[in-house]
């Protein structure tokens, strides 16, 4: 898929109907990765498209938070520069006001398309804990499956908390371990177990199950949703 740049609004041609060829030709990209139910990284791409023209429609100015990090800060500062000397030109600032009002729309009817999948794909996950729940759950297995029942992708995952002033924020760290073909008398306590005396990083890890009961690719569209999903269900039973 053919992203849309960072800077899309303000870089090459201040045209309207440019733009809106432009903005046409990324959105058909969007439903067909929609349509196939891959929701990331698309949908993670919309919202940062979206929360940037609300700033800038809003503030009239290029907010640096909103703008991946693989953008320096040097580069930024000469975006900003020229979009400074954009807002000086009535002409210009008329063009891109034109742009932003046919866009927004846009945006937030793919950003509810988005929302819904992710939304359909989250109700149809059952999470539970794999034996005993140590004190520490911090860090340990995830196990996901999906309906076909054939293979269990095997994660190590650790969550990670920032605090600030107000609330801590929980981060989650994944990284695949193995898949496995479970026999039928092979329980998933029994797993954890091999687990455990193969993979000796975590002293005492705890082990989720992750099911899904619609079947979603994994890396696109299961995965981020699981850790997502399993972020907040740490979160309820840590409060």
């Amino acid at each position: 898929m053919k992203k849309l740049t960072p800077n899309w609004l303000t870089e090459g041609l201040i045209d309207f109907e440019y733009k809106k060829y432009l903005l046409l030709s990324y959105f058909q990209q969007v439903e067909a990765c929609f349509s196939q139910t891959h929701l990331y990284p698309t949908f993670s791409e919309l919202v940062f498209h979206y929360q940037n023209l609300i700033s800038v429609k809003e503030n009239k100015q290029l907010l640096r938070e909103n703008f991946p990090k693989e953008i320096s800060r040097d580069e930024f500062r000469r975006l900003k520069l020229i979009y400074e000397e954009m807002v000086e030109d009535d002409g210009v600032m008329k063009e891109l006001q034109e742009i932003i009002s046919f866009s927004l729309p846009e945006f937030e009817r793919y950003l509810e398309e988005g929302k819904a999948i992710y939304q359909y794909v989250a109700e149809n996950l059952h999470i539970s804990p794999v034996g005993l729940v140590p004190l520490d759950t911090t860090a340990g297995f995830l196990f996901l499956l999906q309906p076909t029942g054939r293979d269990t992708e095997v994660y190590e995952y650790r969550i990670t908390i920032f605090e600030n002033a107000e609330e801590n924020y929980r981060g989650i760290r994944v990284s695949h371990l193995e898949s496995v073909q479970k026999p039928r008398l092979y329980t998933y306590e029994m797993l954890k177990i091999d687990l455990v005396r193969r993979y000796k990083a975590i002293a005492n890890p705890a082990a989720y199950l992750i099911e899904s009961r619609v079947m979603c690719p994994m890396q696109e569209t299961l995965l981020p949703v699981a850790k997502r999903s399993f972020v907040r269900y740490m979160a309820k039973q840590a409060a």
